[in-house]
């Protein structure tokens, strides 16, 4: 039986970091809105993101900041290892390192921390779990958000968080992601006691896959491992052998034993392998990316390789700035002026970004000769100072 709701102003699709930063933004400008979840209880899986200069900015906007860098880690320093001959290919220094925004900053950042955080801060009614939206449909002005236990939510505002296989961006009619044509897992290890690593990101790459290593805190480090599956890549998906998988991967190249030790006594993604997808950079610039009272942010919006690190960082910058729109826009009465002047001014950051990340990972990750020399002794520094240039952005006050 279905049972139609009052209307409500602002709804958000799913309570990841993109829909929860927002509710948080919306709340910090007066403005009340309702997080849709499909899950019972808060999503808290994923191990960490990077967290970058242009994260930070955000977070620091959303007036978090200072409670997420309480537990995480400084990195200090970018480390390039290549897999085929061990040798440092490149390094670069983060701490004290000034930009056009500011001081650089570079963290890792567990997931479920983030999170917990952003949840804790808004009101207590927030939050709707076990609603998962099946169905959106056109009427009068508003979204009607069809829910899976038979109601039915009337919205003046839809925002699309709810990730890569977005309900609410087929809604709007953006094209689907493509897939990149490699793989990754992902880890974590704990340490009873300081683990010895220094405050640094390990990134090692070449022979077709790619590996990065950083900590969280002295006793905890994230790790993360993409390639391009083979014929005779034939994992079966259990966190065992995907662990051996990793293992058998990286024996066979030249990377160092103790990065090998952490993989050994780690704790495994639940996914075992996702593939890595990307959204085309000219959907993003020429196609649709909101629908009247609709929109979409984060990975709905910008799905991106991991190449550079901006996935979670993006989906932040989308959500104050989305927030300071829409927040105006309520105000003055103009939700589409509004959401219009977010896509405006989102289109080309997301699209440089992404293209950024696809470029940067088929260089560092290519098994082929001509670009395994060009990336060693030619672009390893350039791509290293890549990963400064993106998070040199302010995404502003709300």
């Amino acid at each position: 039986m279905e049972y139609v709701e009052d209307i409500i102003d602002i709804v958000i699709v799913g309570a990841g970091i993109a829909g929860l930063a927002t509710a948080l933004g919306l709340h910090r400008k007066g403005v009340k809105s309702l997080v849709l979840e499909s899950s019972p209880t808060l999503r808290t899986s994923g191990y960490a993101i990077g967290t970058w200069t242009n994260a930070w900015h955000a977070l620091d906007a959303l007036g978090i900041g200072n409670k997420v860098r309480e537990h995480h880690r400084l990195v200090e320093r970018v480390v390039v290892l290549s897999a085929s001959s061990g040798a440092t290919s490149a390094e670069l220094k983060l701490t004290g390192v000034q930009g056009k925004t500011g001081k650089h900053e570079f963290r890792s950042v567990r997931r479920d921390s983030l999170v917990k955080i952003l949840a804790k801060e808004l009101p207590k009614d927030t939050i709707r779990y076990s609603s998962k939206v099946v169905l959106i449909e056109d009427g009068d002005n508003l979204k009607l958000l069809h829910l899976a236990d038979g109601s039915i939510i009337k919205a003046k505002v839809v925002v699309g968080c709810d990730g890569i296989y977005s309900a609410v961006a087929k809604f709007i009619g953006l094209k689907e992601p493509s897939f990149s044509g490699r793989l990754s897992t992902r880890g974590y290890a704990e340490y009873p006691t300081n683990h010895g690593f220094k405050p640094e990101f390990v990134v090692i790459t070449g022979g077709g896959i790619r590996i990065g290593m950083l900590p969280n805190s002295e006793k905890s480090i994230y790790w993360f491992f993409t390639w391009r599956p083979s014929k005779k890549d034939k994992v079966q998906q259990s966190m065992s052998n995907m662990r051996e998988f990793v293992i058998q991967k990286l024996t066979s190249l030249k990377v160092p034993k103790e990065i090998i030790q952490v993989i050994e006594r780690s704790e495994m993604s639940q996914v075992f392998s996702t593939e890595l997808k990307y959204q085309s950079p000219f959907s993003l610039l020429f196609g649709r990316i909101i629908k009247g009272n609709i929109c979409v942010i984060g990975d709905a919006l910008h799905p991106m390789t991991l190449d550079i690190g901006q996935g979670g960082c993006m989906a932040l910058e989308d959500s104050v700035i989305l927030a300071r729109c829409l927040s105006d826009a309520v105000y003055k009465g103009k939700i589409e002026e509004g959401l219009e002047k977010f896509a405006n001014e989102r289109r080309w950051r997301c699209a440089e970004v992404v293209a950024r990340a696809y470029i940067v990972g088929f260089i560092q990750q290519s098994s082929n000769w001509f670009l395994s020399f060009l990336r060693e002794k030619v672009f390893a520094r350039a791509l290293v100072r890549a990963l400064l240039k993106t998070p040199d952005y302010d995404c502003g006050k709300l």
